[in-house]
């Protein structure tokens, strides 16, 4: 089974842009909250959470055609690859998600996406963001326009959950770890 040490190794040989790894390490935090939240094992969510985008920093273009093989070869399973692969179903992939961790993934990918571009224009940051708070951006069409909403609400469907519930679940595995992802606001 994947650990999140491994997961960390295996991350750093390939990406090394600074928002790159902290997208990661967002990913990662709302899959173990998500994880938690189904009752399944958070460091092993957080693990494929970390590891989701590895060979996007080299290959944008061909992102996720560079990851099963190498990642095959440094000893990950083949059922977390594929949950891996999941995430870019319908946009570079035709791996469907199928598994909660695999609907969680592809789903929290872009959701984390709004919640640190809403935490970042607080005061306080993800300390005190609240659902309501994020739904009013999430709505807003402009704000974080380059992460898809329509994949948000697709995967929240596949996972039978509305997105304020999600959402929350994301809001809290990230706030935990406020700091390290530069999250506690302009007040800190």
């Amino acid at each position: 089974m994947l650990t999140l040490e491994r997961a960390r190794e295996l991350n750093n040989t390939m990406v090394t842009e600074e928002h790159l790894l902290i997208h990661a390490m967002n990913v990662s935090y709302a899959m173990g909250a998500m994880a938690r939240h189904f009752g399944e094992d958070a460091e092993h969510w957080q693990a494929i959470g970390l590891l989701h985008d590895y060979d996007y920093e080299k290959y944008p273009d061909e992102h996720l055609r560079h990851t099963e093989a190498p990642l095959l070869a440094a000893g990950v399973a083949p059922d977390e690859v594929r949950a891996i692969l999941s995430h870019g179903y319908g946009i570079c992939t035709d791996v469907e998600p199928l598994t909660n961790l695999e609907k969680s993934l592809y789903t929290v990918d872009e959701l984390t996406g709004i919640i640190q571009a809403c935490a970042r224009m607080r005061p306080k940051g993800i300390t005190d963001l609240e659902v309501k708070s994020f739904m009013k951006k999430f709505k807003d069409k402009k704000f974080a326009a380059k992460c898809d909403r329509d994949l948000v609400l697709k995967g929240c469907e596949m996972l039978g959950m509305d997105v304020k519930d999600v959402a929350q679940i994301c809001i809290e595995g990230m706030r935990e770890h406020a700091a390290e992802i530069g999250l506690l606001g302009t007040e800190a």
